[in-house]
Order: structure tokens, then C-alpha cells, then sequence
């Protein structure tokens, strides 16, 4: 027996050995499911969250399974591929590989907590089976957990658990919501099929946007770090998700050679254009340096915005995957080895639709707040997600 690291402090009973085949009844009962009666299958929950990701009532096809009610907590005993637990607070069959967990004498979202903690899936890993293996109901029902004996400590560390997951569901819900704002607002706010007026676009402005060469706009920058001004600890790299990144803040070293004499220098706002495949990006990627100056290798076109050019709505025109591959593919021819064979110079031949300077600073904008919004729900999701795995190590024996 034992006591957590961690709990509420007006709780001080000690807490109690037993065994899970005491603490729950594993449900038998076959049924088929029906449109007021639905089948929940992996596929339908989100791993490791315990979230249905789809509409489980539309399904048509019927499925037989394992019939569960509000009180009953489903395990999902595939392992080690999948984490999946749902909470249901409503009745249907469990198709596939469940345990179907009818609580006895202890709190329903307790044991829900209990079976996503360290050493239950711990046990849950020593499965049974080489192929495909499955969590073992002998080994796991006759295994001792530590369980407070008080029913109250057990409703308040469920409870507890549950606000967490409300809060990081919160912050992954309004993340995905602004990031499907920011993709619709990447179609609207610039112009399409061929026109040069957006369908969305601020007050005031109202001249048609110009098609012109992307050279119109910016010019080949030469400055190398021939004086090696900037070290290994400033190489830059370009990532499709974050933009212009520091190789030792983002991965954790560097990837540079003996010398970075012929680097390219990149300082504040200039675009970098990286002549590498991406999968997503077949012919590179355009970002602008938002960070620090520093220094990238020759695999990258460093440029620098002529005045009537705002290099952050470079990156943000060149954002949709076809955009920029439709742009980049006229200019790049492929070698043997799949590498790119485009100057710095070529790169910026082709043809583009831009606003004024001022609507581009003021598209630039918009599109920053956007992306701190989705930062900040982002970081906020991390943490409590960090959090959660912390407290279900120290909040459990």
C-alpha cells in the first residue's frame, strides 16, 4: 500500500490495494446497434484523448458488439498501437477490441483516470499475442492497483481530470477553429481563377491587383558570411509549419558543415526560398524571416523586398500548397536524384497577383494575428497536455 506523491490535502486515509476484477465487471452482453443505439469502433475515437471524431448516429451499416450503458467505461485492449478510452454518457455497442468496464464500489470517472494511468498501461503491455497483441483480462483483472478508499477522493481526482480535458479540448477546438478561418481567408482574400480582385478584402481599397513578375518585387540577394560573421549556433532552416527557424532553438543542433564562409546571410524580412522537395511542396517552399538574422546553405535563395513589396505577404500568398506549387513548377526542372535544378534568379520568373504595398502590409497583418492566435491555443493545448501526463504519474500510486 501507499500514497500518491500527489493530492488534495484534506485527504489523508491511506490508500488501498485492489485488485481491478474487484473493482469492476467485465460486460458481456452482445447486442446490434441501431441509429438510437450506435456502435463506437476504434476508428471513431480519437487516440489518446477519449474524443469521438465523428458523427456516430449517421452511421447505416448495423454492427453487433459488446452493449455498454452511460455507467460503463470502455478500454480499448489492442496493444501497444492504440491508446483508446472513451467515457460514454450514452448506450451503444463496442465493436472491436473492447473491454467494456462496468464500475462496482468505485467511482465511474476514477477508474476512467486509472486505466490511462503509468501503471495500468504499464501491466496493459505485457501483452498476449505476437501479430496483433491484445491487453490479457487474467494478468490484468488479478493485478492490485492502489484505489483511495474514500469514495469522495476518488470523485474529486476524477473530477479534476475531467476539467483538464475540457480545457485542452477547449484550446485544440478553437485552434483547429482558426486555422480553418485562416485556410478559408487564404482562398478569399486573394484572387482566384484568373481574376485580380479577392472576393474579401479591407475597406478602402479598391484597385485591382497587378499581375507581375515575382522579380518585380523582390531581387537575389549576394551577401554571403565570407568574414563569418555569423557562426554555426545561426544557421537557419525552413519548415513548412513554423517558417524561418534557428537549427539550434528548433532542433537542437546544427546541421552545418566545417565552414559556413559561404553561407548565405539572411537578415530580418528577407524571403528565403528553399530548393528542396517537401511532401506537401514537390518544388520548395517561400517563407520570410520573421526571427533574427542569420545564415542558411546554399540550398536556399535568400532575397531582399524591393520597396513595394511586404516580404511577410510573400509568405502568406505563397501559404496554399497549390499556389506555390503551381508557381514553382514551370521554373524548376528535376534531376536524376530528385533534386532541383532552378537559380535564384529563375525562381522568381514566374507571374504573381499583388495588391499595393499598403494592402499587403495590411493582409500581413491580419494573417500574424491569426497565426499568434493559433500559437497561443496551440502552447496553452501543450501544456495542459503536459500537465495531464504529469498528474497521471503523480496523482496515482
Amino acid at each position: 500500500m501507499g500514497n500518491p506523491k500527489i493530492r488534495f490535502k484534506w485527504y489523508t486515509d491511506e490508500w488501498e490495494q485492489r485488485k481491478l476484477g474487484e473493482m469492476v465487471e467485465r460486460v458481456s452482453a452482445t447486442g446490434t446497434s441501431s441509429k438510437e443505439f450506435p456502435s463506437v469502433e476504434y476508428e471513431d475515437v480519437v487516440s489518446e484523448q477519449g474524443l469521438l471524431n465523428k458523427n456516430i448516429y449517421q452511421k447505416e451499416t448495423i454492427k453487433t458488439g459488446i452493449i455498454f450503458s452511460s455507467e460503463d467505461v470502455l478500454y480499448g485492449k489492442l496493444r501497444p498501437y492504440l491508446h483508446n478510452w472513451l467515457n460514454p454518457d450514452f448506450q451503444g455497442v463496442a465493436v472491436g477490441d473492447w473491454w467494456v468496464l462496468k464500475p462496482i464500489n468505485i467511482d465511474k470517472n476514477f477508474l476512467y483516470r486509472l486505466i490511462q494511468s503509468p501503471h495500468f498501461d504499464d501491466m496493459a503491455n505485457q501483452s498476449s499475442g505476437t501479430k496483433m497483441p491484445r491487453a490479457d483480462w487474467k494478468l490484468m483483472s488479478s493485478t492490485e492497483f492502489c484505489v483511495p478508499s474514500n469514495i469522495e477522493e476518488q470523485e474529486k481526482i476524477g473530477q479534476y481530470f475531467s476539467h483538464l480535458d475540457h480545457l485542452i479540448t477547449l484550446h485544440q477546438r478553437k485552434c483547429n477553429e482558426i486555422k480553418t478561418l485562416k485556410k478559408y481567408m487564404l482562398q478569399k482574400m486573394f484572387p482566384q481563377n484568373g481574376t485580380n480582385i479577392p472576393e474579401i478584402r479591407f475597406n478602402g481599397f479598391t484597385e485591382v491587383w497587378e499581375q507581375r513578375k515575382l522579380g518585380d518585387y523582390l531581387e537575389v540577394s549576394k551577401e554571403k558570411n565570407r568574414d563569418e560573421v555569423y557562426g554555426k549556433e545561426d544557421v537557419l532552416s525552413v519548415s513548412g509549419d513554423y517558417g524561418i527557424v534557428n537549427q539550434m532553438e528548433f532542433q537542437g543542433r546544427s546541421f552545418a558543415g566545417d565552414s559556413v564562409a559561404n553561407y548565405g546571410v539572411v537578415e530580418t524580412g528577407d524571403v528565403v526560398y528553399t530548393k528542396s522537395p517537401l511532401k506537401l511542396n514537390p518544388y520548395g517552399i517561400i517563407k520570410a524571416n520573421k526571427g533574427k538574422s542569420g545564415i542558411v546553405s546554399t540550398l536556399y535563395a535568400v532575397y531582399k523586398p524591393k520597396e513595394n513589396a511586404d516580404s511577410e505577404f510573400v509568405q502568406i500568398y505563397f501559404e496554399q500548397h497549390a499556389r506555390i506549387n503551381n508557381y514553382m513548377h514551370p521554373l524548376v526542372n528535376k534531376g536524376a536524384k530528385n533534386d532541383m535544378k532552378v537559380s535564384s534568379e529563375n525562381a522568381l520568373k514566374g507571374e504573381v497577383c499583388f495588391p499595393s504595398k499598403a494592402e499587403q502590409t495590411k493582409i500581413s497583418e491580419y494573417f500574424d494575428t491569426l497565426d499568434c492566435l493559433i500559437t497561443l491555443h496551440q502552447r496553452k493545448y501543450n501544456e495542459l497536455q503536459s500537465i495531464k501526463k504529469f498528474m497521471l504519474q503523480n496523482m496515482f500510486v
